[in-house]
């Protein structure tokens, strides 16, 4: 799986998706990040990305051409790169406060595709003529404005890449964590027994998974029910 960001601040994404388990999955060629500086693509001599609102307003906009030419130059490259015509298609993602709300069932389709481009706004945001004519998607991971869309790019792209096969280590883990069936993930206890006068629940140590199994069903659905009530309604309808 291919993720291509088009920022103004490669440096930022980079050092923060080439490591950990993204990293690793990047260099057993699982999956691929790669940051494209939309400075590069613009045609003012200072590198000027930015210009003022029509109409009047606060704050900066960045320009279409130079956004539209650095997605040129990577749905160039991802044709180049194609193996079939299927491989060529890519869908790109506005990051933004008035997308779609991003959640895990978002996560686990965008996870089924073989290139996520990334538009990483800054400022009082994009010309709107751009987005209209590259932008297949706008999403938001919350309601909450930031500084630039790098950060809400990282969040996707973690979220959706531990779904690629290959990519955890342990294929169990994606299908037993928080919101992978509308609940939260039970309470997990590890080495030793007793610490600071907390013991582990006994169930656990007992080696009978039926019983195991049935208390962390019954765990993840009062967690839910007490951290996450809107969620437990959904799972109330949806059993």
């Amino acid at each position: 799986m291919n993720f291509h960001i088009m920022t103004l601040f490669p440096d930022m994404v980079i050092d923060a998706m080439h490591t950990s388990i993204i990293g690793r999955a990047e260099e057993k060629g699982i999956i691929s990040v790669k940051a494209h500086n939309i400075r590069d693509y613009t045609l003012d001599k200072h590198k000027k990305v930015d210009d003022y609102p029509y109409g009047g307003g606060a704050g900066m906009l960045m320009q279409a051409q130079p956004i539209y030419d650095c997605y040129k130059a990577v749905r160039d490259e991802i044709i180049n790169n194609a193996r079939t015509t299927e491989d060529t298609y890519m869908r790109v993602i506005y990051v933004t406060p008035q997308g779609e709300l991003f959640n895990q069932k978002k996560a686990v389709e965008l996870s089924k595709e073989k290139n996520l481009v990334f538009l990483c706004g800054h400022y009082e945001g994009v010309d709107e003529r751009v987005l209209e004519e590259i932008v297949t998607d706008h999403i938001s991971i919350g309601d909450y404005v930031l500084t630039g869309g790098e950060l809400p790019a990282m969040v996707i792209i973690d979220a959706v890449s531990r779904l690629v096969e290959g990519v955890l280590s342990n294929d169990e883990s994606a299908g037993t964590e928080s919101h992978s069936d509308g609940l939260l993930e039970y309470p997990q206890y590890s080495r030793p027994e007793e610490w600071n006068g907390r013991r582990v629940p006994e169930v656990l140590l007992s080696g009978h998974h039926a019983n195991i199994e049935k208390w962390r069903m019954e765990q993840a659905v009062e967690r839910t029910k007490s951290r996450r009530p809107d969620m437990y309604e959904k799972y109330l309808k949806n059993k």
